[in-house]
């Protein structure tokens, strides 16, 4: 058995290394150079770059429903914080720094989280991670830049009424595992989030279109068993096409997934299991 690391000793132990963190993220952002967005606005930017929703609520195999009913008030709580950010050109924006504390005091509730090791577990504030993947996505389909992105590298649920290609979420953490992207056009673009029938709803904005439209596609999507474990296997592309002669400019590689399974491997489709 390998040996412990500090943050798995008990619950106080795991409290001082998210400080520690938490710290040290505070630290590097004292001192770094990024301009981080901090306006916001009722107006709305009148062209729509991307709009997206998504299943709040969704009965997971071997999840307490009540984290799931839970995350729903967190949620509601960030989209609070978020919606209306106006991010200026040469601005950054990040998820936590717009978020802020996610703490019983501030009103949120135990959720899911995924621990280290890709284990379920509960804890306040659980459930931002589909925010922060709502915003991951639109802005995968506009021009800006991603410039911190933490990948989930396991495949924990079977597909449910999925709307867009696997793996291209985000993880976000207690104030310090942040998802930011930056603002390298010449015009401000906004973020506009909130909840309606049960689902997450998004949409990017900026002042008028862009000359390019992106399309993100999954590509080789199969399962293949490696030893006695399943991986989930497929790349997934970013297509650049111009927006006035719908001709594609290039195609870039965003994703090469490789994925372990982690639920019941009878749940995967048969007819989506290779030999090679």
């Amino acid at each position: 058995m390998g040996r412990k690391l500090f943050c798995d000793i008990s619950p106080t132990c795991y409290k001082i290394s998210v400080a520690k963190e938490t710290l040290r993220r505070y630290i590097k952002d004292f001192f770094s150079k990024e301009k981080i967005a901090k306006t916001r606005s009722d107006t709305l930017l009148p062209n729509i770059v991307k709009g997206h929703s998504s299943i709040l609520v969704r009965r997971l195999a071997g999840v307490d429903l009540s984290l799931q009913e839970n995350k729903v008030t967190n949620i509601e709580l960030a989209c609070a914080r978020i919606n209306g950010t106006v991010v200026n050109p040469g601005e950054t924006f990040s998820f936590w720094r717009t978020v802020g504390k996610t703490t019983a005091k501030e009103g949120y509730k135990e959720g899911l989280i995924i621990k280290r090791g890709g284990k379920l577990g509960s804890g306040i504030g659980g459930g931002l991670c589909q925010m922060a993947n709502m915003i991951h996505w639109l802005v995968l389909s506009s021009p800006m830049t991603v410039t911190e992105l933490h990948h989930h590298s396991d495949a924990l649920f079977p597909d449910e009424r999925r709307r867009v290609p696997f793996g291209t979420g985000t993880s976000v953490l207690n104030n310090y595992v942040d998802y930011r992207f930056k603002n390298n056009t010449d015009q401000p673009v906004q973020i506009v989030v909130w909840t309606e029938n049960g689902e997450l709803c998004g949409e990017l904005r900026s002042e008028r279109e862009y000359p390019y439209r992106y399309k993100l596609v999954e590509e080789n999507h199969h399962f293949r068993k490696e030893g006695e474990k399943y991986y989930r296997i497929s790349q997934v592309y970013r297509l650049v096409i111009d927006r006035a002669s719908g001709e594609e400019i290039r195609k870039e590689l965003i994703l090469d997934n490789h994925s372990l399974v982690m639920y019941d491997s009878a749940l995967i489709p048969k007819e989506q299991i290779r030999e090679d």
